[in-house]
């Protein structure tokens, strides 16, 4: 994803904004997402006049803007997220939560 988002931002100059600016798109993002969970399974039901918005929509939106602050930084995701899954989840995490029990 992230050199799909590179291959995209490279037509433009600069290619990304700067951290703090990818942070506040970041910010609005995820709270379009908060909103359309909300209208899912919250309370707060949309007005007849809102149109629909698709769940996965907003979700990749949020991607996109993780690989556009993640790229401007040089960080490659899928090497920290597979650190993050070796430390946290099969490591620290490991025995955190109750698991199914064994079929």
């Amino acid at each position: 994803m992230q050199k799909q988002v590179d291959k995209w931002a490279q037509q433009f100059q600069p290619p990304y904004w700067q951290p703090h600016e990818i942070l506040a798109r970041l910010s609005e993002e995820v709270g379009e997402l908060a909103r359309e969970i909300n209208h899912l399974y919250g309370p707060k039901k949309k007005k007849e006049t809102e149109s629909t918005v698709e769940l996965g929509d907003e979700i990749a939106d949020v991607i996109f803007t993780v690989c556009c602050m993640a790229n401007s930084q040089g960080i490659d995701l899928d090497e920290c997220f597979e650190k993050m899954m070796k430390e946290k989840h099969y490591g620290r995490d490991a025995n955190r939560y109750e698991r199914k029990e064994s079929q």
